[in-house]
C-alpha cells in the first residue's frame, strides 16, 4: 500500500502541494527527473487517476532557454569533415542558409561542427556542438533560436568566411582561416 503523506493548505505552491523526494519515491515517482510537462501526457494512457500525484512530484519545464533567440549565430566546421558530417554538409550546400540573413558559416581547419550563438553586441552566449545533428534539426534550430531580420526573402544574404588568399571558388578546398 503507498502512504499519502497530509499536506496541508499553506504547504501549496501554485495550484498543486509539493512533496517531497521521499513522498515522491514512495509514489512511483522520482521528483528530479519528471517533468511538469509529462504530467500532462498521463491522459493518453489511460493514467488520469496519477495526474494529481505527478503534478505534485514534477519540476516546471524550462521553456524560457527554448524561447531564447540570438542576434546572430556562427557554424563553424572544417570542410575536411564533410565526409563525417554528411548532413552538416548538406545543410551548407543546400539553399537553407540564405534563409538567415544572421547566419555565419566559417570553415575552420580541423574543428567539427558546431554553432556559436552571439548577443546583438557580438559576444558569444552559447557554443553548440552540432555533430549528431540531421540536417532539419539545424534548419529548424536557427528558425527557432535566431532572431529574424527584415531581410527580403530570397535574398541570399549569409556569409561565408574563407580564405582570402585562395583563388579557388571550390569550398570544399577551404578548410582555412
Amino acid at each position: 500500500t503507498v502512504r499519502i503523506p497530509f499536506i496541508s493548505r499553506f504547504q501549496c505552491q501554485q495550484s498543486y502541494a509539493e512533496f517531497t523526494a521521499a513522498d515522491c519515491r514512495e509514489l512511483g515517482f522520482i521528483k528530479t527527473q519528471l517533468m511538469c510537462s509529462n504530467c500532462e501526457k498521463l491522459d493518453d494512457f489511460g493514467l488520469e487517476t496519477l495526474k494529481p500525484h505527478c503534478k505534485q512530484c514534477c519540476t516546471q519545464d524550462q521553456q524560457q532557454s527554448a524561447q531564447r533567440t540570438y542576434a546572430k549565430a556562427i557554424l563553424e566546421v572544417c570542410t575536411c569533415k564533410f565526409r563525417a558530417y554528411p548532413q552538416i554538409q548538406a545543410f551548407i550546400q543546400s539553399g537553407r542558409p540564405a534563409k538567415f540573413p544572421n547566419l555565419q558559416i566559417k570553415y575552420v581547419r580541423g574543428l567539427d561542427p558546431i554553432v556559436k550563438l552571439l548577443d546583438a553586441s557580438g559576444k558569444v552566449q552559447e557554443t553548440l556542438s552540432i555533430t549528431k545533428w540531421n540536417t532539419d534539426t539545424v534548419e529548424e534550430f536557427f528558425e527557432t533560436h535566431l532572431a529574424k531580420d527584415g531581410a527580403k526573402e530570397g535574398k541570399s544574404s549569409y556569409s561565408v568566411v574563407e580564405d582570402a588568399d585562395d583563388d579557388d571558388e571550390d569550398y570544399l578546398r577551404t578548410n582555412r582561416i
